[in-house]
């Protein structure tokens, strides 16, 4: 995964930063990109438990909690 920078700062933006560090983008975009990969990961077996292909929303819902 490759989460561009631009989104990311935007987040810390809208979260109240008025002025935020490449570091701080970088570590931020990391983290979304595990958290995403282990919620897609989870999703994915939810879907093969239910004997589908496809992973659906439920399942995006079921692996974030």
């Amino acid at each position: 995964m490759d989460l561009p920078n631009a989104p990311v700062e935007r987040i810390i933006r809208k979260a109240g930063a008025e002025r935020v560090s490449e570091d701080a983008v970088e570590e931020l975009r990391q983290a979304l990109e595990d958290l995403g990969q282990e919620i897609a990961v989870d999703a994915n077996q939810m879907a093969e438990h239910a004997d589908r292909n496809t992973v659906k929303m439920e399942d995006v819902k079921l692996a974030t909690r």
